[in-house]
């Protein structure tokens, strides 16, 4: 008897999607641990359910050296985390402009400390990092939307050249019929019967 396929979708039914959410955990746990012990791996697993609770798994290493460890390795990928999280913290760009603005009015000069410049600093390069980094993931979008642009285009072009390749096979052979029966020769005279 074999499985019924089941559509990925969110279950309505709370006590189904509880107990679907226990077995799947203890399925995924239990192939985690498989993996660890057939291929010696280190692996760390966290599920946090829908009420919160949360649900770990690690193999041989302890769960905080296997996390520190993907820390080290993704450390760019973090930061590039923090300065968005940074970002949300002031708020938009133009806001951060008037406070720059406000702390550097000509008569306020003198009166800014270094750290409060050494701050503002700070701020303009989490501001223009974050604003790089937007442009480049807007830059990254446009270049796959011509992508995907240009191969739709090139499969019309290719569709396009195959039917006028048809027409023009099609042409020639029209042609090649009405040539013998159809087309009169300047080698020889026609001559028409007289009618009396």
């Amino acid at each position: 008897m074999g499985r019924k396929k089941l559509e990925i979708k969110r279950i309505e039914n709370k006590s189904s999607r509880q107990v679907t959410f226990s077995k799947r955990r203890n399925g995924l746990i239990e192939k985690a641990r498989q993996l660890s012990v057939l291929c010696d791996a280190s692996v760390a697993i966290l599920v946090v359910s829908a009420s919160g609770k949360l649900y770990s798994f690690s193999s041989g290493d302890n769960l905080v050296k296997i996390l520190d460890r993907y820390g080290k390795q993704h450390a760019d990928d973090l930061e590039a985390l923090d300065l968005q999280s940074e970002a949300l913290n002031y708020g938009s760009h133009h806001e951060l402009l008037e406070l720059v603005e406000s702390k550097l009015v000509k008569s306020n000069v003198n009166n800014v400390s270094v750290d409060a410049l050494v701050q503002l600093e700070e701020h303009l390069e989490t501001a223009l990092s974050v604003t790089r980094a937007k442009k480049t993931e807007l830059m990254l979008k446009l270049v796959e939307n011509l992508k995907e642009k240009e191969k739709l285009l090139k499969e019309e072009n290719q569709v396009l050249a195959s039917q006028m390749e048809k027409n023009h096979v099609v042409g020639a052979e029209a042609e090649m019929e009405m040539s013998p029966a159809g087309q009169i020769s300047d080698n020889f005279p026609v001559t028409l019967p007289l009618l009396n």
